[in-house]
């Protein structure tokens, strides 16, 4: 892996643990164990090099995301599958974390790589109900794309309230909710 590389994975990991703010410079460069002028080497700065960590993170999830929706099997098979595959649950998302970090919502530039990995997650998972309801395994109901943002609301929410409680329990029960409401009849 290249100092670039090292750079954007340890500012991906600063950004998941301390928020913008929280992380520094010199914190990102001592991790990646690279030098002041490695950094400005490849980044203008804090923000370029923030911006290339959120867009990994989001590219990442979403790469996560289409390897269990876009398998073979029914849509509840693979919705299922995506909502309990292996996490870091007490840690929370690596993008939805960020939407809680003022600096990054307040910024449109380091805002939109987030936005538009949750609305792409949304876009996946309505093709996935929209699949799962044309071959009759879904009930006829709310409209998919409505179901597919209670998916990701209840998802990132279970991330909420495991860290709260400090237990992947409640994200579990989230899950199980969820996937229970999806398939009542």
């Amino acid at each position: 892996m290249g100092t670039r590389d090292q750079l954007v994975d340890s500012a991906r990991a600063l950004l998941w643990e301390r928020g913008y703010v929280g992380t520094s410079p010199k914190a990102i460069q001592q991790r990646a164990g690279a030098g002041q002028g490695s950094m400005y080497h490849h980044f203008a700065g804090k923000k370029d090099l923030a911006l290339a960590a959120v867009q990994r993170s989001g590219e990442e999830l979403l790469a996560a995301a289409d390897a269990q929706l876009r398998k073979p099997g029914t849509a509840v098979e693979r919705i299922t599958a995506y909502l309990r595959r292996e996490r870091e649950v007490l840690k929370g998302c690596p993008i939805g974390r960020l939407t809680q970090d003022p600096d990054i919502v307040a910024d449109p530039e380091l805002r939109a790589p987030v936005d538009e990995t949750l609305t792409r997650v949304r876009a996946r998972l309505t093709e996935v109900l929209d699949e799962g309801r044309a071959a009759g395994e879904l009930p006829a109901g709310p409209d998919t794309a409505a179901l597919a943002a209670t998916i990701v609301a209840v998802l990132q929410g279970g991330y909420v309230l495991a860290r709260a409680a400090d237990s992947p329990e409640p994200f579990d029960q989230a899950v199980s909710g969820v996937l229970a409401l999806l398939t009542a009849r």
